[in-house]
């Protein structure tokens, strides 16, 4: 019997986007199983509780059999350990992606040599979109909608309307 092909698709998805979801439906079709790890990045002002940010997720993703969301509470490479992944999948868009994805490879190589890293681009209709400029756009009262999926959308139009009203 062979062995399941899994990977984990690590990062914020505070908020999540469609960029997000195009990489993680590619991913799902080269794998037979695609974790969606969300992980605490202690270096950026969240917009959503990392609760939040997992419910959205699972809400997104409950109809695709071969995804599971799941929590990312310490090192990368310890997670894809203990979940059995072989793989991480990474998302580039621009070149200073590559930089600091290249060096974040060879320190999980570094840690653990069975690991992969597969780069996936970013589809075209999405490589400007990002999540901290989208929040950069929430922040000034401008719609995201076409960027993210509805669930979000809707979840930031309730967080501007509750700001609106504190403010």
């Amino acid at each position: 019997m062979s062995e399941i092909r899994r990977a984990v698709y690590p990062a914020s998805f505070d908020p999540i986007t469609n960029g997000h979801l195009d990489l993680i439906e590619r991913a799902s079709r080269l794998f037979d199983e695609v974790i969606v790890g969300v992980a605490l990045n202690l270096e950026k002002d969240g917009l959503f509780s990392f609760e939040e940010r997992m419910e959205m997720l699972r809400e997104v993703l409950s109809d695709r059999p071969n995804l599971r969301v799941d929590s990312i509470d310490g090192l990368l490479v310890d997670y894809a350990r203990e979940a059995g992944a072989q793989v991480v999948i990474r998302g580039l868009r621009a070149l200073s992606d590559f930089e600091y994805e290249f060096e974040m490879t060879q320190m999980n190589h570094h840690m653990n040599p069975e690991i992969e890293t597969v780069f996936l681009m970013t589809s075209e209709k999405w490589f400007y979109v990002s999540s901290s400029r989208l929040r950069e756009l929430v922040r000034f009262g401008r719609q995201v909608d076409e960027w993210v999926p509805p669930v979000v959308a809707k979840r930031l139009q309730e967080r501007r309307a509750t700001s609106v009203r504190k403010g």
